[in-house]
């Protein structure tokens, strides 16, 4: 842990018991702003560069989110969920809502925590300002119920064509209590193997579909500081 982000654990849990510091932790991570601006892929370096930066995405938010977590002595593993960015449920302009229909299907990071006897989505990406662009922040978590998906994750049987039956709610059953890969996710228990999982992805992508990512990144940075600036 970097001095900046043992810094920042520190005050976020400062005389708060082990329940509030996590949703002190959780709601600072959370109203961090969303950005795909610059890539922290570097889990080790990550949670301190966003900090540095005051943005970024799903990816540093729960490295430094496990991080601080495992700090308080909580089993943390790495979920990584397959979407697709043509969400109906994302406010999109008919621009950018063009630019989606065309990108492969995306890879979202969150994290499982157990919390007494169940492993619990814990997923932190979208912060407060977005809900007015249609995405499903998780606002009053009491740390310890399952938060919303910020994506609905693709089931195995829909990874290459969206199922409009998809929801944001995380792909379990409630009563679920074992650590086990669930339909539509993967789990790692160390970042690292996270961060190796993910590259063999992306190595797989096409020029073109590459091609698409960046300028549906550029757009979309565009209109998340047209919803912030919304009163």
């Amino acid at each position: 842990m970097s001095s900046l982000v043992n810094a920042k654990y520190s005050e976020w849990t400062r005389s708060l018991d082990t329940r509030r510091s996590m949703i002190a932790i959780f709601e600072h991570i959370r109203d961090i702003p969303y950005s795909l601006e610059v890539p922290m892929t570097d889990p080790g370096t990550a949670p301190e560069q966003m900090l540095r930066l005051g943005k970024g995405y799903c990816g540093p938010k729960h490295f430094l989110l496990a991080e601080m977590y495992k700090k308080m002595g909580l089993n943390v593993v790495f979920a990584t969920i397959a979407f697709v960015w043509n969400d109906p449920d994302f406010h999109y302009p008919p621009e950018l809502r063009a630019l989606t229909t065309r990108l492969p299907v995306a890879h979202h990071l969150a994290c499982r925590v157990q919390i007494g006897w169940r492993w619990v989505l814990v997923d932190a990406t979208w912060d407060p300002p977005l809900k007015k662009g249609g995405f499903p922040v998780n606002e009053n978590w009491d740390g310890y119920s399952e938060t919303q998906c910020a994506v609905k994750p693709l089931r195995s049987a829909v990874r290459t064509a969206f199922c409009r039956t998809a929801t944001s709610e995380a792909c379990r059953t409630k009563n679920e209590a074992e650590l086990c890969p669930l339909d539509g996710k993967k789990d790692h228990r160390e970042a690292e193997d996270h961060s190796r999982y993910y590259r063999e992805i992306v190595t797989k992508r096409k020029p073109e579909d590459i091609e698409q990512i960046h300028r549906f990144y550029q757009e979309f940075e565009v209109w998340l500081v047209k919803i912030r600036e919304l009163e």
